[in-house]
């Protein structure tokens, strides 16, 4: 997907540091990603969740909290509350690009910090809220962070280990965990809610999402991540709880009625990335793009895929629907198509062409799938091919015409 590069500046002063996952075509609405516990935006659920979103027109931005990743201040002095007021800061700048409420998603202690955050954020710019393994109490993340908090209490400050890797923590860290109250924050809430947690979550017990559930209000859902770990590590885990939260968001964040869609033909409008396109028919819309060795972001089906889809698609209907008017026992057309470029024919088709116009070639190799079929019906069936709509305008006389919109 097309990547941004985003720096969003705090209350506070500092900046922070984030990735914005843009559609490759047109955007329906917005969504923001919290990371788990001492992670960054570029863990495996962070990158899985914003890209599947973006997949389906959600532009995400993943952002490293404060004094993590590539994000400014100092993690040890921040807590909880730092956490939430990130959240605030980088959801702002969502509602003023794209004009419109926003999709929180948030994992462990990500998921506690987008569930605060939405009272501080307003509940008219949160369209759903989102949470993977997140802790219904803020302080349980104490447990997992070795050192001695009583001596950082005492003495203001002390070094500790949280998941292998060194901090140093500050006295005000402790007690911004310690004084939040989430279950009550829940209580309060009025969004659409979605709890995902894995049964077998050795770190932020299944206990905590049957406590948020039971605290939050209607509309509310729970999805069971069975097998999964806490970190999501493996991939199908990480894309299956992307795949669920992108899915269930699009009742939340419904398609926008200014797009295009036109009475007849085709409507297309680029879209993010150098190629990025959407092509929006009578009753459906898919994206264009181009392969990463052209540039593009490989999103999507080129512009001569495309091509050799509509020649392989009218020839494989057109074949169907003459044994079925025959009654032949036609089971099945595979059609394969390739374009070929620089083609070269014979000397008398060349001399045909006009001076510098390039011969180009469709190569189109058809199997028949039936063995009730007779040679005689097989080859009558190849020869309908050819008559196929598609197959005659690319080999008639096509003309083009162009004009700007008024």
């Amino acid at each position: 997907m097309p990547t941004e590069n985003i720096s969003i500046s705090t209350a506070s002063g500092h900046a922070l540091s984030g990735s914005l996952e843009m559609p490759t075509g047109l955007v329906r609405g917005a969504a923001l990603f919290a990371h788990c516990f001492t992670c960054t935006k570029q863990s495996r659920a962070a990158i899985e969740v914003a890209r599947a979103l973006a997949g389906e027109g959600i532009a995400c931005l993943r952002f490293d909290f404060t004094g993590l990743g590539g994000s400014e201040g100092e993690f040890g002095r921040a807590g909880f509350a730092t956490d939430v007021g990130d959240l605030v800061d980088a959801a702002s700048y969502l509602f003023e690009r794209f004009a419109q409420p926003i999709l929180l998603v948030g994992h462990s202690l990500g998921g506690a910090a987008v569930l605060a955050a939405a009272d501080d954020l307003g509940f008219d710019k949160v369209a759903a809220i989102a949470t993977i393994g997140a802790p219904s109490d803020v302080p349980h993340v104490l447990h997992n962070i070795k050192g001695d908090l009583d001596a950082i209490r005492d003495q203001g400050q002390g070094e500790v280990t949280i998941g292998g890797r060194e901090f140093c923590l500050g006295r005000e860290f402790i007690e911004r965990v310690e004084s939040a109250d989430l279950l009550a924050e829940v209580g309060r809430l009025r969004r659409p809610l979605l709890f995902l947690h894995s049964p077998t979550d050795d770190i932020v017990g299944i206990e905590h999402a049957s406590a948020l559930f039971a605290a939050a209000k209607h509309p509310k859902s729970f999805v069971s991540l069975e097998g999964a770990d806490h970190l999501l590590l493996k991939d199908a885990d990480a894309r299956f709880v992307a795949s669920v939260i992108a899915s269930w968001a699009h009742r939340y964040l419904p398609m926008r009625e200014d797009w295009p869609m036109p009475d007849e033909g085709v409507v297309v409008k680029s879209g993010h990335g150098k190629f990025g396109t959407e092509v929006h028919t009578v009753s459906h819309r898919f994206i264009a793009d181009e392969p990463k060795s052209y540039g593009g972001d490989d999103t999507g089906p080129t512009p001569y895929d495309l091509l050799n889809a509509a020649l392989g698609t009218c020839t494989a209907m057109t074949m169907k629907m003459y044994a079925d008017r025959k009654g032949w026992p036609l089971e099945g057309v595979t059609v394969e198509v390739r374009h070929e470029r620089n083609h070269k024919e014979e000397c008398h088709h060349v001399a045909a062409m006009e001076q510098g116009t390039q011969l180009q070639a469709l190569h189109r190799t058809i199997n028949l799938q039936g063995d009730g079929l007779d040679e005689e019906q097989r080859a009558k069936i190849i020869e309908i091919a050819d008559k196929c709509p598609v197959h005659r305008t690319l080999e008639g006389e096509l003309h083009i015409h162009t004009e700007a919109a008024g």
